[in-house]
């Protein structure tokens, strides 16, 4: 912002929804006063023409319509007004007005008045021009020389210059290669007309080439022109500018600096009459608008150029000489002498605001007014102060993203479902198996305690769970609105869920402009996916819940059901899945105990779910605070084996449709490429059956990509099974054990990580990563061997196993060390201190971890000789008594030769190998010391005592090889088959089974 403003001299609104622009702004003594002061022009796209003359007089007592001289609506839109002697034999000056269609000249005359109001001003027409081609904006100009009287040349939109002298149309030529309307400006001392065309490139074309160049009906006569006659018409010069040209003015103010000026998009151009570049201004904003005037300095152009930050600056040449600030951007500027003031500059702005200036020195300053002064109290200061920064502390903390818990809340979301079905039901599958399929209805009420934008709200259910409608676009909300939205939920697969549950998220714009997100649950009825059957004769699959309260009646409990239900006693409900599978509930009548049937082991989680829920909101009703649940049965292991295996399988599947899928896409696109090549070939050649085998491939294609989707749909269905199945083992488990609700989510993410399969990450490689870590860290043996896992950094990629053997025996491995009071939580993590030789041992370059499991599964007792070499480091007297060698081979022994029985890999070359290599470095080293230790002799004797040493030294190297290769093999053996005997009881360790 500048420090001074354009000082304000006069100004004016004119009308109101009106539109000006660069052309609409013109100043000159139209009404043929003599006295020399200008008027102020001003035509509208509303066809309105308005002619001023500012006197600042009158604006102490009268308002600024006073100096409005003339008032006139025309019929059609003012595209540019211009002053000049447009009219032969005279030498008054006339308006010219451009419009679209149009071009009329006018006079305007004041008549003397004899009362207070004032002269008179009239507007007469004198000659005008229908037009035969849309107009974009107009020059005049003494064309060819002639003295006396100007001409007009106006520029259509289809690039046709047409001229005008006087009331007579001269000639009209296309502009060559035009696409788009340029600036177009006369200059008369070359008398050339300059104009920049679509190719961002200034052009000149000579008055007389214009003239003596073929007439030209269209613009494809133009750009063809017959060769019997004619000339072509062509630029005088032209000069490449690089950007599109807001305006080109020629000032002819002073003969000394004949100069060509280009206001640019980025740049300002100043350019001989030749065409030659006299210098260029970067501008650092973007321009609006330009006017050169009379610079007091010979040689030298002043300018004043407008920008779109409201600024208004001067130049001479390019030295910013002046900055003023305007209430508005202007669109055109001008330079006028009134009575009262000379070199006043007038400036348009696009909405109609005209404004007279002048360069003001007077800087505006606001100047605080003075305080009264007084003791500061220091208590209070201090007091306020810490106050203020409480205040920042607190908002610094949240920076308005995390809600603080005691605000208000911007938006409550309460979602209800209906207890009745609806009728007639939404699902778009009506009948499963005879059975009809049902719906449920769900309303939302959302209350807004503040102003909220965008709000979104999203339904999520559990597959095969569908509903009506997912995406709602909500109004914008005020202060105590309220809004409902209602959906229905029905089952859209023939199996069940595996929860039902249902989330909804509401994502809105707080009033300070903060996203938020905010989410609520639902649950849906049981009666949506099951109803009442009879009893199954034979089932494959048990479960006995026990209480430690009397048995209930099941009516009491399933309340929906009670009115469907043969049996009235409430000993027995049988549950039929619209998918078919059948799940009996039983209640013994003189035990505490519950049993669960069915011929599907993943059916029966929703009724266990349910019946578990349901029993503690019935026993908390009843106010009994010391009612149990548990589970004392084995824990149904095989038969959730059996739900991890067929999901297995139809994983490898999966692989194996996409690896044959890849294999047929490439043959398919051999034998493209083979048929293309005999297609364009010119010599016709046999296709060899080509078109037989694509036809075949093609097929084959088909077909797998076909029975890949079956497959993908069988996945999902599997993995759905899957997790009702994990679902139902947690429980299962926390009901045998009793476990927290922190340790059953413990439990639930370790064996349920995924919501869904992943092409990248399955479920069996995430939960058995997952279950790993647990045996290792907060249900591992000991201290040492959780210390040990927690020092262990990186680990394999996951990927699909080969099979699931290794999951299997992990998860078994989890349940019996849970069984056996293992402690589920994440602290033992943060909690267990890692012993600084563990530590060396993880870090890089250090020894190996230890492995837990050696062979298949039989846990490996700690050697004596690593017990040692962990918790005592010894000196390097002792280092160097003792033989390294054996020292290392034992140590690294059993970690190397567990993690090569895993992968299969033959042990004993790699080891010797390795021996053989540190043999030799060390035998180095010792051989470097010992001739370090040796006296310095004379060069000669050296020499042959070097050479004779390194002889036997190479002599005992290999003796000793063999030596300590045979005695380091035979210990290995024994070593071996000792640790084998004594740990063959053992269970076995998780992570390296």
């Amino acid at each position: 912002m500048s420090l001074f403003k354009a000082r304000d001299w006069w100004s004016a609104a004119l009308g109101e929804g009106e539109e000006f622009d660069l052309g609409c702004l013109c100043v000159g003594d139209v009404d043929n006063s003599g006295t020399g002061h200008d008027k102020v022009i001003v035509g509208s796209y509303m066809g309105m023409l308005r002619i001023f003359s500012p006197n600042a007089n009158k604006l102490s007592d009268s308002s600024p319509a006073d100096a409005q001289l003339l008032e006139v609506q025309l019929q059609n839109a003012i595209i540019q007004v211009e002053v000049g002697k447009f009219v032969s034999c005279s030498e008054l000056l006339h308006l010219a007005v451009l419009h679209p269609r149009k071009l009329s000249v006018y006079s305007v005359t004041g008549t003397a008045g004899n009362v207070e109001h004032g002269d008179q001003y009239q507007l007469k027409l004198v000659y005008e021009h229908n037009l035969q081609r849309t107009a974009c904006n107009m020059t005049y100009g003494t064309f060819g020389g002639v003295t006396g009287h100007q001409s007009l040349c106006i520029q259509s939109m289809d690039g046709m210059l047409m001229f005008f002298e006087q009331d007579s149309y001269s000639f009209g030529r296309f502009l060559p290669g035009f696409l788009l309307p340029g600036p177009l400006a006369y200059n008369p001392r070359t008398d050339s007309f300059l104009t920049v065309s679509s190719a961002r490139q200034l052009e000149s074309y000579k008055y007389e080439t214009l003239a003596v160049a073929t007439d030209a009906e269209s613009r494809q006569d133009s750009d063809f022109l017959p060769k019997t006659g004619g000339k072509r018409l062509t630029p005088d010069w032209t000069f490449v500018l690089g950007e599109q040209a807001l305006d080109i003015s020629v000032p002819s103010f002073s003969h000394s600096s004949s100069s060509i000026l280009v206001l640019g998009e980025r740049n300002l151009f100043c350019l001989r009459d030749n065409g030659q570049i006299r210098f260029m201004k970067k501008l650092e904003f973007n321009p609006s608008c330009f006017l050169p005037y009379a610079s007091v300095k010979d040689g030298t152009t002043n300018l004043l150029l407008g920008n779109h930050n409201n600024m208004l600056r001067v130049y001479q040449d390019v030295t910013l000489k002046w900055a003023a600030q305007l209430p508005f951007v202007p669109v055109a500027v001008r330079v006028a002498n009134f009575p009262e003031l000379k070199g006043v500059v007038v400036s348009l702005s696009s909405d109609g605001h005209l404004l007279s200036s002048y360069m003001g020195t007077d800087p505006s300053f606001f100047s605080t007014p003075k305080v009264d002064a007084r003791e500061a109290d220091y208590e209070q200061v201090d007091a306020e102060m810490k106050k203020l920064q409480k205040f920042i502390r607190e908002a610094t903390r949240s920076q308005d993203i995390l809600p603080s818990p005691d605000a208000v809340e911007e938006l409550s979301v309460k979602a209800t479902v209906s207890s009745c079905l609806d009728t007639p039901s939404q699902a778009l599958i009506q009948d499963m198996d005879g059975l009809p399929v049902p719906s449920v209805t769900v309303q939302v009420k959302l209350k807004a305690s503040s102003v909220l934008q965008s709000a979104r709200l999203s339904v999520c259910v559990q597959p095969p769970l569908a509903v009506s409608q997912d995406q709602f676009v909500l109004e914008p909300m005020g202060v105590g609105s309220t809004k409902e939205v209602a959906f229905s939920a029905f089952l859209n697969g023939r199996y069940p869920p595996a929860d039902l549950t249902g989330d909804i998220v509401v994502s809105y714009s707080s009033p300070t402009g903060v996203p938020r997100v905010l989410q609520s649950r639902f649950s849906l009825p049981l009666a949506l996916v099951c109803v009442l059957s009879s009893p199954a004769k034979t089932t494959k699959f048990k479960i006995t819940v026990d209480t430690n309260q009397p048995p209930v009646d099941l009516n009491a409990i399933f309340r929906e059901f009670s009115a469907k239900t043969e049996d009235k006693d409430g000993n027995s409900l049988t549950f039929q899945f619209l998918s078919g599978a059948k799940v009996t509930v039983l209640a013994s009548k003189t035990s505490q105990r519950y049993r669960i049937q069915s011929d599907s082991f993943e059916d029966m989680w929703l009724v266990v779910k349910e019946l578990v829920q349901r029993f503690d909101q019935h026993f908390s009703k009843l106010g009994i605070k010391d009612f149990k649940k548990s589970f004392s049965g084995p824990m149904p292991l095989q038969e959730y084996f059996l739900s991890v295996d067929n999901h297995f399988q139809l994983r490898v599947g999966a692989q194996q449709y996409q690896d044959l899928l890849s294999e047929r896409a490439v043959q398919f696109r051999a034998i493209q490429r083979r048929l293309l090549t005999r297609f364009k070939d010119k010599t016709p050649a046999p296709l060899q059956n080509l078109d037989t085998l694509l036809d075949a491939t093609y097929n084959q294609v088909i077909a797998l990509a076909e029975a890949a989707e079956e497959n993908r749909a069988l996945l999902e269905q599997a993995f759905v099974r899957l997790r009702s199945s994990t679902q139902l083992l947690v429980l299962l488990l926390s009901l045998w054990q009793g476990l927290t609700p922190d340790q059953t989510a413990i439990l639930e993410a370790t064996l349920l990580p995924l919501l869904q399969d992943t092409p990248q990450l399955g479920w069996e490689e995430s939960c058995d990563a997952a279950v790993s870590h647990l045996l290792r860290s907060c249900l591992s043996r000991s201290p040492k061997d959780q210390a040990t896992s927690l020092a262990q950094t990186g680990g394999p990629v996951l990927g699909l196993p080969q099979d699931t053997t290794r999951l299997k025996k992990h998860i078994a491995l989890l349940c019996d060390r849970i069984g056996k009071g293992g402690r589920l939580t994440l602290a033992s993590d943060a909690n267990a201190q890692i012993p600084a030789q563990i530590q060396n041992l993880a870090a890089p370059g250090g020894v190996e971890p230890i492995a837990e499991v050696f062979g298949d599964g039989e846990e490996m007792e700690t050697p004596q000789e690593m017990s040692k070499y962990i918790k005592k480091k010894p000196s390097k007297k002792v280092k160097k008594e003792k033989d390294p060698k054996e020292k290392k081979d034992v140590s690294r022994e059993p970690s190397e030769s567990a993690v090569k029985e895993e992968a299969g890999v033959p042990e004993e070359p790699i080891k010797e190998a390795k021996r053989e290599k540190k043999e030799s470095s060390k035998d180095k080293k010792e051989s470097k010391k010992e001739s370090n230790r040796e006296p310095k002799e004379p060069k000669d004797e050296a020499k042959k005592k070097e050479s004779s040493s390194s002889k036997e030294k190479k002599e005992k190297k290999e003796k000793d090889k063999e030596k300590e290769g045979k005695e380091s093999g035979d210990k290995k053996v024994s070593r071996k088959s000792s640790v084998k005997v004594k740990d063959k009881k053992k269970e076995p360790e998780a992570g390296e089974s």
